[in-house]
């Protein structure tokens, strides 16, 4: 049984939360947040309590935690759980400026725990699925990759003065599944971006819409799209075309039906939002932690894959204000 102790009461620390509650091999023994009611609903919740910082990291009876706190603490708890020797599984990104990635890198390295980056779209069934046919060789050597990924709506303006911009904030994930699908490092970035969808997006200083180009040394391109608003859900696609042939991972829909009749063919919109879409990834992602702690092994998305997606996303952002291609 693996005691985790969680740092974050909000939206993904209560998807987490509620993983490690259903999870027969971990027991959740405190819930770290500033609001402390937030806390003390999610601890009463799951049968933990509530604690701070000190008292967690102090504990010899924590195995490991999970930090899914805003992200300007990720470092801090990071380094103190370095120091305390705690297994960490973090949220993404580790941090929005990568020289404090390569801190986090080095402490990681110098403690030698175990560190985990929570990319939870490596374990989506159907995108995992894909790699692994990828990887078999089924389509011989990867020519093209191309990730769409458009939210259904954009968020508060709140959100976005502190994410970072879309690049660090939401195509992140696009840049590592790149990383992973194409099997080689970005050479170079180019991307473009717009503000098409919330006026107060580009008042501040992001974009809402983009769309971004990898080239490797050996030549394969990968083109990401993303858009903070789809009218009909949350639309998550990935194709993958190569020598031999392509393969391809859809969106997912609530239901499988189909209404065929006069009008055309009807079928439900793609799932609504991330934790639905992802609910499956998330709970994979927990039972990967904890098998790499169980088997003392290394985890598919670490600290160094944190550091180069969060580069990859840099150069996007240094490219749009540029106007001109990038080099990793």
């Amino acid at each position: 049984m693996v005691t985790l102790s969680l740092f974050g009461a909000g939206r993904i620390g209560k998807i987490h939360a509620g993983n490690v509650a259903r999870n027969s091999r971990a027991r959740l023994k405190y819930v770290v947040d500033v609001d402390e009611a937030a806390a003390q609903a999610l601890a009463q919740l799951h049968g933990a309590v509530v604690a701070d910082a000190e008292s967690v990291f102090a504990d010899a009876d924590v195995d490991a935690v999970i930090v899914a706190s805003s992200t300007d603490t990720h470092k801090p708890l990071v380094e103190a759980a370095c120091k305390a020797g705690k297994a960490v599984f973090c949220e993404k990104p580790v941090d929005l400026d990568s020289a404090r990635v390569k801190e986090v890198v080095t402490a990681v390295e110098k403690a030698g725990v175990l560190f985990f980056v929570a990319f939870n779209r490596r374990f989506d069934p159907n995108f995992a699925a894909l790699h692994k046919t990828l990887r078999a060789g089924r389509i011989g050597k990867v020519e093209q990759v191309i990730i769409t990924s458009r939210d259904p709506g954009p968020p508060p303006a709140s959100y976005i003065k502190v994410s970072g911009g879309l690049f660090r904030d939401m195509m992140i994930h696009d840049l590592d599944m790149a990383r992973w699908l194409l099997a080689e490092e970005p050479t170079e970035v180019f991307a473009v971006g717009s503000c098409l969808v919330d006026p107060a997006i580009g008042q501040l200083g992001d974009v809402d819409t983009a769309a971004v180009t990898l080239t490797t040394a050996s030549g394969a391109i990968c083109q990401i799209t993303n858009s903070r608003r789809a009218v009909y859900g949350y639309d998550q696609r990935i194709e993958v075309f190569g020598a031999g042939g392509m393969l391809r991972a859809g969106n997912r829909t609530d239901t499988t039906v189909e209404v065929s009749d006069g009008t055309g063919v009807i079928t439900d919109k793609p799932m609504l939002f991330f934790l639905e879409r992802y609910a499956d990834a998330y709970r994979i992602e927990l039972d990967h932690f904890l098998d790499c702690l169980e088997k003392k092994t290394t985890p598919l998305a670490g600290a160094e894959d944190g550091l180069r997606s969060l580069l990859l996303a840099d150069a996007a952002a240094q490219s749009v204000k540029s106007g001109r291609p990038v080099k990793v």
